[in-house]
């Protein structure tokens, strides 16, 4: 496939880096020509320096025969024209766009159009990181919570903690104790080392759990695995940016909160578009501050600003302060491994939540959904499988029949609406959404060519 990548940011950057992997054509265009220079050192892309909107810059860049152009530039406006100019020049098929400011997305509707600004696919990095610590708050001791099939079905990732009633046992245990939950655990990470769950599997201490579950399952099985945690109740937000404000104005009504911001006009704004939360002016890293505000008795500190620096340092005094839970977002992805599994207990990396959902656009076969799981190193899809027994390679087979990749196992199954746990006799059927867990994403191009319909099929 042909895509042609605008913008060399965290983003940009990091798509290119995955889709250069997978067989892909990628051209990747930016200002910033060391930037550029650095990306093409390590992978194997073409690049164009010059601004992403400019005609000659993008048939420069080959988007007259490109499948796919995703304009991920830090300026709204460039990625609306550039998707402007691939549409009316150059007929460019899938046109993705990230658009940041609420003023745009309040009308996207009437905006983003073949009509008006033809726009395929829009991407709000804000809504997609809002979205994500949202499920983690609702889900207290998760690593990791994503939805598939429109939240019927998550993937939750924990940590097994010594003293968890599963931890010692064998898998197999889980399906006698819990007969009526909807549940499968689809990998185990143990010291970085992935293993493919099976009956006799034993979970130990510290193991990293994936399990796929029922959305109503989900809070039932966490507790088996680790110590129950009471909900969050007293939260903090450092930082009152795009993503501060916009949680904050997602969660305010539910929980005793308060958001801590640096600068005295942000504030002001703050306050007047905030109905119950508390907005303080002050430094997060600000132990006076920290204590002054019952930091001993929070129950979620947020470090959301756009220093990761900034945010690492105070989450870290936060945690040594006596919160009872501290995450930090983190732009460089170098910088996730580091920290999370220590003081900070979750590191949120924005271009990894929103690269899964570039992915489900860009990926071959009907795949609707796809998260980037351990830093990018393993994937969950959602597939739909179409077609026939003759045309297909996973309808009317069993599970335990389909040629899975090695290191790939099927979750769960949803068929009109119901949730069904896989299991080696469990029966494809056409339409069914198909939950696939990789541990090696590399494997991927391989999960797409099961899921593509063959030539026989009309």
């Amino acid at each position: 496939m042909k895509i042609v990548i605008l913008g060399a940011g965290q983003v940009g950057g990091s798509l290119a880096s995955t889709l250069s992997h997978e067989d892909n054509d990628i051209t990747l265009v930016d200002t910033d020509a060391t930037r550029l220079r650095e990306l093409q050192d390590r992978l194997d892309i073409r690049t164009v320096q010059g601004l992403a909107s400019h005609p000659h810059v993008l048939m420069q860049a080959g988007a007259d025969d490109a499948d796919i152009i995703i304009s991920v530039t830090n300026s709204d406006e460039v990625n609306m024209v550039a998707c402007q100019v691939a549409h009316s020049l150059f007929r460019t098929p899938t046109k993705i766009a990230r658009i940041r400011h609420p003023n745009y997305l309040r009308r996207a509707d009437q905006l983003f159009q073949n009509s008006a600004i033809p726009i395929d696919v829009l991407i709000s990095p804000e809504q997609v990181v809002c979205d994500y610590i949202q499920r983690l708050i609702e889900h207290p001791g998760a690593l990791q919570v994503l939805d598939f099939a429109d939240g019927k079905v998550q993937l939750v990732a924990v940590k097994a903690f010594h003293g968890g009633l599963l931890v010692g046992q064998e898998l197999g245990y889980l399906r006698q104790h819990m007969p009526n939950a909807k549940t499968r655990v689809a990998a185990i990470f143990r010291k970085d080392r992935a293993i493919l769950p099976r009956g006799n599997t034993i979970i130990e201490a510290d193991d990293e759990v994936f399990f796929i579950a029922a959305k109503e399952d989900i809070k039932g099985v966490m507790n088996e695995l680790r110590r129950k945690e009471t909900a969050y109740r007293r939260i903090i937000i450092a930082g009152g940016g795009n993503i501060g404000f916009r949680l904050a104005t997602a969660i305010e009504s539910r929980y005793r909160l308060k958001v801590l911001e640096r600068n005295t006009e942000r504030c002001a704004y703050l306050s007047e578009n905030l109905n119950q939360a508390l907005v303080l002016q002050g430094d997060a890293s600000d132990q006076e501050l920290l204590l002054s505000e019952n930091i001993e008795d929070t129950d979620i500190f947020m470090a959301l600003t756009n220093d990761d620096e900034a945010n690492i340092m105070s989450s870290m005094l936060a945690k040594r302060l006596g919160a009872r839970k501290v995450m930090a977002l983190i732009n460089n992805p170098a910088y996730v491994d580091l920290v999370q599994g220590g003081e900070i207990d979750v590191a949120i990396s924005p271009s990894q939540a929103t690269i899964g959902t570039l992915l489900a656009h860009v990926r071959r076969g009907d795949i609707v959904n796809v998260h980037s799981l351990r830093r990018g190193a393993a994937e969950a899809i959602e597939a739909v499988a179409h077609g026939d027994a003759a045309s297909s390679k996973v309808i009317g087979k069993a599970v335990e029949d389909i040629d899975l990749p090695e290191g790939t196992t099927i979750g769960a199954v949803v068929r009109n609406d119901e949730v069904i746990i896989a299991n080696n006799r469990l029966v494809i059927e056409s339409d069914d959404h198909v939950i696939l867990f990789l541990v090696d994403k590399r494997r991927t191009a391989d999960v797409e060519r099961l899921f593509q319909v063959g030539l026989t099929f009309f």
